[in-house]
């Protein structure tokens, strides 16, 4: 797969408050990079714990559930774009569905 604003995930992983994260992020991109998923069944099967929202919106719990990312997948082109992320707290301040990319 594809990530799309991988770049700015890392950045994010820079900042102090989410400097736990760091390596956590590093190993979901390497797992993703080489993931090749069909559909959200197949990624429920290696990421039993994710959250299906819609047809390709997907919630990743990171780091035992301190912090969550959210996707969207378009899986016939095989690319992930990040949405969203930060603490757990801070998503419960948000709308999982309507929550836009971030730039």
């Amino acid at each position: 797969m594809r990530i799309v604003k991988e770049s700015t995930l890392k950045e994010f992983c820079n900042l102090s408050r989410y400097k736990n994260a760091k390596e956590p992020i590093k190993a979901w991109i390497y797992e993703v990079r080489y993931s090749y998923w069909n559909n959200a069944q197949e990624l429920k099967t290696k990421y039993s714990n994710a959250s299906i929202i819609t047809s390709k919106r997907v919630v990743f719990n990171i780091k035992g559930n301190d912090y969550r990312l959210i996707v969207d997948i378009e899986y016939k082109l095989k690319i992930v774009f990040v949405v969203w992320f930060g603490t757990h707290v801070e998503y419960d301040k948000i709308d999982v569905k309507t929550v836009n990319y971030e730039n």
